[in-house]
């Protein structure tokens, strides 16, 4: 029995409305499978992942978890067919898609047996999704790390909007960390929450070391949302994101930035722990991250701090 009943726990079999954001490079099926072991739903990062080593991360997870867990595919990915092929192969019954349009895949997935969820910055996004069969939304907020909204909405601001928007479950995504910052969330008309940045700073994360570090270091304005004429992304401040701010003052077009991002620089920052060159995604609430947890210890801390928050009066606050 769940230890609280709604749409989202009832959706995805699981006992807290807790998930694990799909984050590339971080999200393997070690942080997966203890999340989900947990309680919460973990979900394996497919991005940085070649088609093969996605089946290896499902497979292994499966291994290390009895409980549901999922998959995050960008749809933006080049080689989206196979990552559908697999999952659908391997059995993988749920799946958030991100980064692009829902249309394209969600009828594929949901003809396998599969619970879609896609990931939006925006009102007009959630209504696409919901009208493509999704069974629930992300509302992702602008404080958030990785792929953002162009239109800079707020999870405040974001989340009663697409409430009033949509009638299928909405799960809360940017600037949370906290029980706290849960419990405001569904406040707002969320169902759950999903976070990132969070389990980022886990000793089950699959970034480097180095990685981990530099967000425990972060304090206020120390992230910034660039590279809108691609795809927007909040990064901590660097050598990189320097080289970044600069030519978007001068205003370099989409394609220069392209031949700026190349090809790897997530992986030179985030996996191989080049602070200075790598491209180092992660979130506003990483100014609030003080500590590497066990991913477990996380998803209980998460909510522990919900209940006794849930409990108190407005008064002591």
């Amino acid at each position: 029995m769940p230890a609280f009943v709604n749409r989202v726990t009832g959706l995805f079999g699981i006992e807290y409305p807790i998930v694990q954001a799909g984050m590339v490079w971080a999200s393997g099926w070690e942080l997966a499978s203890a999340v989900s072991n947990a309680g919460g739903l973990g979900i394996i990062g497919s991005g940085s992942m070649y088609p093969e080593v996605l089946r290896q991360h499902i497979r292994k997870c499966r291994n290390a978890t009895s409980k549901p867990f999922g998959v995050n595919i960008p749809l933006l990915y080049p080689e989206i067919e196979k990552h559908i092929n697999i999952v659908i192969e391997e059995g993988v019954k749920i799946i958030f898609t991100s980064a692009g349009n829902p249309n394209n895949w969600t009828g594929v997935l949901k003809k396998a047996g599969v619970v879609v969820v896609h990931v939006i910055g925006s009102t007009k996004f959630a209504v696409k999704a919901e009208s493509a069969g999704c069974d629930a939304v992300v509302a992702e907020g602008f404080e958030a790390g990785g792929h953002n909204g162009r239109e800079e909405t707020t999870t405040m601001v974001l989340v009663p909007m697409v409430k009033d928007k949509v009638k299928i479950p909405v799960i809360a995504a940017g600037g949370i960390a906290t029980g706290r910052q849960m419990l405001a969330a569904m406040v707002l008309g969320a169902e759950g929450v999903q976070v990132g940045s969070r389990f980022v700073a886990s000793e089950e994360a699959s970034v480097h070391i180095n990685f981990k570090n530099v967000v425990l270091n972060a304090t206020e304005g120390d992230t910034v949302l660039s590279l809108k004429k691609i795809v927007p992304v909040r990064l901590l401040k660097n050598g990189f994101a320097a080289l970044v701010a600069e030519a978007e003052a001068r205003g370099a077009d989409a394609g220069e930035l392209l031949e700026l991002l190349g090809k790897g620089r997530a992986k030179r920052g985030m996996f191989e722990g080049d602070l200075q060159h790598g491209e180092l995604e992660i979130g506003q609430v990483s100014a609030m991250l003080n500590d590497i947890l066990p991913a477990g210890q996380i998803v209980r801390n998460l909510w522990d701090e919900f209940k006794t928050a849930l409990e108190q009066p407005l008064s002591n606050y």
